[in-house]
C-alpha cells in the first residue's frame, strides 16, 4: 500500500517500504489502566506522500531518522485532526535499514 492511499479509520494496513524522515522526542503519557508508557511521533515517507506514525516504548529506539522501515497489520485513525498511522497490539514493524 502507498502512503497517499491511506484514509483514516482503516484497518489491515502494510506499507512495504517507507523511509522515516523525523521523529520527536519520547514523552510519558498515562495509560487508562493507571500505567505509563512512552511515545513518540514519526514522520515516514514514501514515493506517493507523508504520514504520521506513532511509535510506543520499544519501537522509538528500534528506528533512527533515514531509517527504511515497512509496517504489517497497521490501522489509522484522526487524532487532533490529523490523519495518524499506529502499529497497534496486533502490528509489526520491522527495520529494513538502520
Amino acid at each position: 500500500m502507498r502512503i497517499s492511499d491511506i484514509r483514516s479509520g482503516m484497518s489491515k494496513v502494510t506499507i512495504d517500504a517507507a523511509e522515516v524522515v523525523s521523529i520527536s522526542e519520547a514523552r510519558e503519557v498515562r495509560l487508562k489502566d493507571g500505567g505509563k508508557a512512552k511515545v513518540a511521533d514519526c514522520i515516514i515517507k514514501d514515493d506517493s506522500g507523508r504520514i504520521k506514525l506513532t511509535l510506543w516504548n520499544d519501537q522509538i529506539d528500534m528506528v533512527r531518522e533515514g531509517s527504511k522501515i515497512s509496517i504489517t497489520n497497521g490501522y489509522t485513525k484522526e487524532f487532533k485532526g490529523e490523519n495518524t498511522l499506529n502499529i497497534g497490539r496486533y502490528g509489526k514493524l520491522d527495520v529494513i535499514e538502520y
